[in-house]
C-alpha cells in the first residue's frame, strides 16, 4: 500500500463520502430506516448521529412512500436528501413516489422543476434471505427515463458516486449490492467525485468481452484469472452506470475483441443483459464473430438453502465455462 492512499472497506468509503457530502453542505442530510440511532441496517450509517444530530441523520417511520415522498418534497424545495430504503425489495412500496413523481417531475414542470435526490438501497442475493430480500431489480429502474441508475461495484467508486449524485439535477438510484459492504481495498487519499456516465474496463483484453456491473464483478474478474489460465485473455467492464449506458465503451471493447458475454445476476427474461445485448446487435453486428451470450439468474424465486441460491445465481465457474463455449463458437 502507497503512502498516497488508505485501506478501507466498501462500507466505510460510503460512510466517509456521506460525512464529507453534509459537512460541505448544509442542504444534505439522510433519512431512511434504523439509520439514526442503530447506525443504518448495513452499518454504513453508523456515528452519524452523534455528529450530526437527528435534525440531518432522520429515522423515518416503517412507510417507504411516506418517506421517499418526502425526500422528493424536499429535494424539489432546495434540499440535498439521501434517502436510504433499507432493501430492493421494499423500495417497490415506493414505486409510485419513484416513478410518478420523482422521474416525472422535471418534464411534467416544463424543466422548471427539478429534484435533486439521492437514493441508496441495498440490492443482490448470497446472504441467505430467501425470496423475498434477495432481488436483483436494477434491470428494472433502468427502463424508467427520468431517473439515473448507478452500481457501485469498487471501494473507489462507493466513495465517490454519492457526491457526482448530490451534484446531478436529476434523481438518482444508487444500488449497492449487499455482498460488498464488507469488500476492502485501497483509496487514494483525498478520493471525489467519480465519473458516473463512464463504464470502466477493469482488465484488458483481446479474446471476448465480459460485461457486469456490481456484486457480479468481482465473480467476473475471478473467472478471468481462471481463462486466463487457459490461454484466453479476457476484457472486463463494469458498466457502472445502467441509466445511462455507456454504449461507446461497450461497443469500441466488442468490435476489438468481437465477442461479448454478458453477466447480469438478475433473471434473464427482460433483463438488463437483455437490453446490453439488444444494443450490441443493433449496434456492431457485423463486429461479432458468435452471438452475445449471457449468464444470468436462474428463473426462480431465489432459493433459501446456499447450495440451491449458489446454483441459482451466477457464479466464477459458470461464467468462465460460458466463456470457453463463446471462445470455441464460429459463426
Amino acid at each position: 500500500m502507497s503512502p498516497a492512499t488508505v485501506k478501507t472497506s466498501y462500507r466505510e468509503a460510503l460512510r466517509e463520502a456521506i460525512r464529507e457530502a453534509m459537512q460541505a453542505d448544509p442542504r444534505v442530510f439522510l433519512m431512511g430506516e434504523d439509520v439514526g440511532r442503530y447506525g443504518g441496517s448495513y452499518a454504513v450509517s453508523k456515528g452519524l448521529l452523534e455528529e450530526f444530530g437527528p435534525d440531518r441523520i432522520r429515522d423515518t417511520p416503517l412507510s417507504e412512500s411516506a418517506f421517499v415522498g418526502a425526500g422528493i418534497g424536499a429535494a424539489m424545495g432546495g434540499m440535498r436528501p439521501i434517502v436510504e430504503i433499507m432493501t430492493v425489495n421494499f423500495s417497490l412500496l415506493a414505486l409510485d413516489q419513484i416513478m410518478n413523481n420523482a422521474a416525472t417531475v422535471h418534464h411534467m414542470s416544463g424543466g422548471q422543476v427539478d429534484v435533486p435526490l439521492v437514493i441508496r438501497m441495498a440490492t443482490g442475493a448470497g446472504r441467505q434471505l430467501a425470496a423475498q430480500h434477495s432481488h436483483s431489480l436494477e434491470g428494472w429502474y433502468a427502463h424508467i427515463p427520468g431517473l439515473r441508475i448507478v452500481t457501485p461495484a469498487t471501494v473507489e467508486d462507493a466513495r465517490g458516486m454519492l457526491p457526482a449524485a448530490l451534484a446531478c439535477p436529476d434523481p438518482v438510484l444508487m444500488f449497492e449490492n449487499a455482498l460488498l459492504y464488507n469488500l476492502e481495498g485501497e483509496l487514494r487519499a483525498g478520493a471525489g467525485a467519480v465519473d458516473i456516465d463512464r463504464a470502466a474496463v477493469r482488465r484488458g483484453g483481446d479474446a471476448l468481452t465480459l460485461i457486469t456491473y456490481g456484486g457480479s464483478l468481482g465473480k467476473s474478474l475471478t473467472a478471468a484469472d481462471l481463462l486466463a489460465r487457459d490461454g484466453i485473455d479476457a476484457e472486463v467492464i463494469d458498466l457502472r452506470s445502467l441509466r445511462p449506458l455507456d454504449d461507446a465503451t461497450i461497443m469500441q471493447s466488442v468490435r476489438r475483441t468481437r465477442r461479448a458475454l454478458v453477466v447480469d445476476e438478475g433473471w434473464r427474461s427482460g433483463s438488463l443483459s437483455a437490453e446490453v445485448s439488444a444494443r450490441i446487435m443493433e449496434q456492431a453486428f457485423y463486429d461479432l464473430d458468435a452471438p452475445v451470450a449471457r449468464v444470468c439468474g436462474a428463473e426462480v424465486p431465489v432459493p433459501y438453502a446456499r447450495h440451491l441460491e449458489e446454483a441459482a445465481l451466477p457464479q466464477s465457474e459458470g461464467i468462465a465455462a460460458a466463456a470457453r463455449d463463446l471462445v470455441a463458437e464460429r459463426v
